[in-house]
């Protein structure tokens, strides 16, 4: 059978077409997914990336709650535009810890991978409750509810410490059975900006010039 001929009968028959569209779109994903999981980077911390304490755990569940990666990536592109905007480009090392991971690509609002120690406490506070005291152009929607819903409530912490340690994070026992308190008296408003707080500290000093 000729190539035309075996080409032709491709195409009168939607079935070897799918197929063959699958075939050989399944060589192609195994091509770029074979090398990476044996890729080393991808699982090694980087110098100062560590798990998330029981606060910002809770504080990134809220995050996801309140569908902020919507509108915020959490993933700066080694482009000179983006690190001059944005500061230090993403490393893969940044992210073991993430389950699951809030990369994003939709900039509705700017990436917040590196806001980490950028603005103070109080100002994520009047920033969350009303975007508008800080920045006046801003179209995020305020969130004053966090500021009067208990960080405990969000769900058993000590079941997720649990659950991420049997998935390979070093979390020890003393770290789960603390979890609780670490949350007493905390509002989800705390538990958000303690996790804000953290976002890009994970590099060390002499890689974020």
């Amino acid at each position: 059978m000729s190539g035309l001929s075996l080409h032709r009968k491709l195409e009168e028959h939607v079935g070897l077409l799918i197929f063959g569209i699958l075939f050989v779109s399944s060589i192609g994903g195994l091509v770029q997914i074979l090398p990476v999981l044996e890729q080393e980077s991808l699982e090694t911390p980087a110098a100062n990336t560590r798990v998330y304490s029981a606060v910002e755990l809770t504080g990134r569940d809220i995050y996801i709650r309140e569908g902020c990666s919507v509108c915020h990536s959490q993933q700066i592109r080694p482009l000179i535009a983006e690190v001059e905007r944005y500061g230090p480009y993403s490393r893969a090392g940044e992210f073991v810890y993430d389950r699951s991971f809030l990369w994003g690509s939709k900039r509705t609002g700017p990436d917040l991978h590196r806001v980490g120690g950028k603005f103070s406490d109080a100002w994520h506070r009047v920033h969350l409750i009303n975007p508008r005291e800080v920045v006046t152009e801003s179209i995020m929607p305020a969130y004053p509810w966090l500021a009067t819903r208990a960080a405990s409530a969000t769900g058993d912490i000590r079941a997720k410490l649990r659950a991420l340690q049997r998935l390979g994070h070093p979390y020890t026992e003393a770290d789960i059975d603390a979890a609780p308190e670490q949350l007493a008296g905390l509002q989800e408003i705390d538990a958000l900006i303690a996790y804000l707080q953290m976002l890009g500290t994970g590099l060390p000093a002499e890689q974020t010039l």
